[in-house]
């Protein structure tokens, strides 16, 4: 499977340890001061992409320098640094995957706009491609129908959250189960946890996002 790295601009502080270290494989896209970061790391990425509003004159030169393809947006727009970045991974990179770092932690307005970004209808069809990371929490998501999930190591707990009506919500052998549940709302079943090395879980209608997470 092949991945593509985006890095937008949250708190380092929410960085998994192997990002700090640079030792994150595959290629990347920078978004806003992500671009910066990721210079600073010794990575280059494909492509830059933002306002760059929160960089000083010489610091947008440097990354002017350094990144072969800037797309530069006004500050005045609709759309967020991590929308713009986003269109492009998912629309001109053809890749299985795309792992975004940086989107959480900071601002909540930030947060719950990159949470959301994939129920609008031009991202939801890409939205199983699609995972947030940080240090302490891996969110992927998911379209109706049957999944085997595998728990990550280093993570304990597993939560279900419902981003908006979901039918028939069915976890089968995770530590608490539900069978056929039918959610009219957002919520997040929360402080679950595998039994095994692997759960199931089921749906029919909707969008939900999983969230592996550790203390």
């Amino acid at each position: 499977m092949t991945h593509l790295n985006l890095l937008v601009g949250g708190p380092t502080s929410e960085w998994p340890e192997q990002l700090s270290a640079g030792k994150v494989s595959g290629d990347w896209i920078g978004a806003d001061r992500g671009t910066l970061r990721l210079l600073k790391l010794g990575i280059t990425p494909l492509v830059a992409i933002g306002d760059f509003d929160s960089l000083t004159a010489d610091e947008l030169k440097r990354v002017k320098g350094a990144v072969a393809d800037i797309r530069q947006a006004k500050p005045e727009k609709d759309e967020t640094d991590t929308q713009l970045a986003v269109t492009v991974a998912l629309h001109e990179f053809h890749y299985d995957r795309l792992d975004i770092y940086g989107a959480t932690g900071g601002r909540l307005d930030h947060f719950l706009a990159n949470l959301w970004i994939v129920l609008e209808p031009r991202y939801r069809q890409f939205a199983p491609k699609i995972r947030f990371i940080d240090r302490q929490n891996t969110i992927t998501f998911y379209a109706p129908g049957s999944y085997e999930i595998t728990k990550e190591p280093d993570k304990k707990y597993l939560a279900f959250v419902t981003l908006e009506q979901v039918n028939n919500l069915t976890l089968p052998d995770e530590k608490y189960n539900l069978q056929g549940k039918n959610v009219t709302r957002p919520i997040s079943y929360a402080s679950n946890e595998f039994v095994g090395d692997t759960g199931h879980f089921s749906f029919d209608s909707g969008m939900v996002a999983v969230i592996q997470s550790k203390d």
